[in-house]
């Protein structure tokens, strides 16, 4: 079995797994502006806790987005870091697919949509469905407004994802969804199954390929963009 250390940071929570030879450690903390200050820290006290060194990683896996520009930009750059320090290779992570991966977990089942808050009034959407024990993206991740993504989504099997709180009244409330899971029980869990999957998988890319992915190309709006959108 690899010994691989997985991070993310796409949003609020920081989320880090390290998955070696008969265990796998977890560790969840406030991520945001916190994440660039407690994640190398929290990494090494992961590796101590079951005597490895960072050496003895075969290879390093990130959360790639969509989610939080700060937060990828500090996983991103935390993984390149490593990877080039270490000459290991990198596992690329989608972010919205760790929200599935935890629903499942929770009993969401396998064809699942994730909404997550991508704040300004915007979520980020992607459609998953679990075949022959491996996510398949049904649709790639997209950013949406609410109204449109509840008329996109019809009568989805299943819904995972902060926006099902945020976005209540424009996705419909938790008592009309069927199937709704807005509360993850383990980012960090989800990631390093991922992780492993991904590596068993032989996903693995050179180091200067640990880059975000995006799909909003702004990350604010402008005071009178912000008057408009009060106005709708």
């Amino acid at each position: 079995m690899p010994v691989l250390l997985a991070l993310d940071s796409s949003t609020d929570t920081m989320a880090l797994a390290l998955v070696s030879p008969g265990q796998t450690k977890l560790f969840e903390a406030a991520g945001g502006a916190q994440a660039s200050a407690r994640m190398l820290p929290e990494i090494k006290a992961l590796l101590a806790a079951v005597g490895l060194q960072m050496d003895e990683l075969d290879a390093i896996a990130f959360g790639q987005g969509p989610g939080a520009f700060t937060g990828l930009r500090t996983a991103c750059s935390v993984t390149q870091g490593l990877a080039f320090g270490l000459d290991k290779p990198v596992l690329a992570i989608d972010s919205l697919m760790l929200v599935a991966e935890d629903a499942r977990a929770q009993g969401a089942g396998d064809d699942i949509w994730v909404a997550m808050d991508a704040r300004i009034g915007e979520i980020y959407a992607a459609h998953y469905r679990w075949a022959n024990g491996a996510w398949v993206a049904v649709e790639a991740p997209a950013l949406y407004a609410p109204a449109a993504l509840a008329a996109h989504w019809g009568q989805p099997a299943a819904v995972a994802g902060s926006a099902l709180t945020e976005y209540a009244a424009a996705l419909g409330s938790l008592g009309t969804l069927a199937n709704a899971w807005p509360q993850a029980r383990s980012r960090a869990a989800a990631l390093g199954a991922l992780a492993l999957a991904a590596w068993q998988r032989g996903d693995t890319l050179d180091a200067a390929e640990a880059l975000p992915v995006y799909v909003r190309d702004k990350v604010a709006l402008t005071t009178a963009e912000r008057a408009l959108k009060a106005l709708q």
